[in-house]
């Protein structure tokens, strides 16, 4: 298959790649040789997780050290779990320790718990190091690696501390994916079909005639599922690089419940995807009642992210408690909560729900896991 490459340009940023590809995790190397922020670093620094590191760190490294680079390494155990300051603060400590200086880098070979810890961590030390973002699952892929947004989790809530750093490169192998499970896998297809459903009619209808293929892995449709992805986000992000304009808000779509329902479900209950497909669910059932959204719609999503692999969780909480955890989500403003609703495919807008409405939503959401 041959690699694909898209260039990110985001106003206001230095324009980077995104190169998909089954091979290009061997060019990793040779590729950052031609980065001028790179090229000429003292030292790299490659964070990894337990799950990633003993599959693929070796060849990323090789292929590091071939290109002429010295490479430290820090592996941190896998997991929501190590997303947090403390294991930032230990990572600070380790960079320290290993000689860091303001013209290294670091490289984040993972999935989003490790790019979004490396990219924190590489955006703050020294005041910022440039950061390479290898994705090794889906959903860090289309989603996560590209757009510059880094972060960890408080007890209150995920991303509540966090930074705005745009990689310099992005190194996403399709080959790594074969590991993937099938937990995993989903996972990601549910960003998939959130960045199918935000986009466009074309978009979704060829992901809607694609859903098995890419079930089934099939290696040009989960290229081209990353590419349109990433197409779509760079495009999103370009026009609103640090959420302050309303329009990077529609990548929210589906997280306002899905946020909650990890936290109160418990991080790693069930993975982020199958929580915002969830929220994507409960999302199109509200924009039917608030803003019109047709019926069809609603159905036409049940029906794709059924056959991603992604059905409705059998899971609920009172609906005071996930509205306690909506409101204490990054993206609710002063006490209201906040929710992208579809029009139809392609058209949202973001709109704040008064509280006793999602309440009785919460309750019919509830009720309907009790049914």
């Amino acid at each position: 298959m041959p690699t694909t490459k898209i260039v990110v340009a985001i106003p206001g940023e230095e324009t980077y790649s995104v190169r998909i590809g089954a091979d290009v995790l061997a060019g990793l190397g040779k590729y950052l040789t031609r980065i001028p922020a790179i090229a000429k670093a003292p030292r790299l620094l490659l964070i990894s997780d337990s799950n990633v590191a003993p599959l693929y760190l070796a060849d990323a490294k090789a292929s590091l050290k071939a290109a002429g680079f010295r490479v430290s390494e820090i592996v941190v155990p896998a997991g929501e779990d190590s997303k947090n300051v403390a294991v930032a603060s230990e990572i600070w400590e380790a960079m320290a320790a290993v000689g860091l200086t303001r013209d290294c880098a670091v490289v984040a070979l993972g999935g989003g718990v490790v790019g979004d810890l490396a990219g924190f961590v590489a955006s703050t030390f020294m005041r910022g190091l440039p950061v390479v973002q290898v994705p090794t699952t889906l959903l860090s892929m289309v989603d996560s690696s590209v757009g510059g947004k880094t972060g960890v989790n408080l007890s209150a809530g995920k991303n509540l501390v966090g930074t705005f750093k745009q990689p310099s490169y992005v190194c996403a192998s399709t080959a790594v994916l074969a590991s993937l499970p099938e937990r995993e896998w989903a996972c990601g297809c549910a960003e998939v079909a959130k960045s199918a459903v935000i986009d466009s009619d074309e978009f979704f209808f060829w992901l809607t005639e694609h859903a098995g293929d890419l079930v089934a892995r099939e290696e040009a449709v989960v290229s081209e599922a990353v590419a349109r992805c990433v197409v779509f986000k760079a495009d999103v992000v370009a026009k609103d690089k640090e959420e302050t304009l309303g329009v990077r808000e529609c990548l929210n779509y589906g997280h306002t419940l899905g946020h909650a329902v990890e936290k109160l479900a418990g991080y790693g209950t069930y993975s982020h995807g199958a929580a915002v497909a969830e929220g994507m669910r409960f999302a199109a059932r509200l924009g039917a009642a608030l803003v019109g959204t047709p019926v069809d719609f609603v159905l036409a999503q049940d029906e794709l992210l059924d056959a991603l692999g992604l059905p409705s969780l059998p899971w609920s909480a009172e609906p005071e408690e996930v509205l306690a955890a909506m409101k204490g989500d990054k993206k609710a403003r002063a006490g209201a909560v906040r929710f992208v609703l579809p029009h139809d495919v392609g058209k949202w807008t973001v709109e704040e729900v008064a509280d006793e409405v999602l309440l009785e939503h919460l309750a019919a959401w509830k009720g309907s896991k009790q049914a």
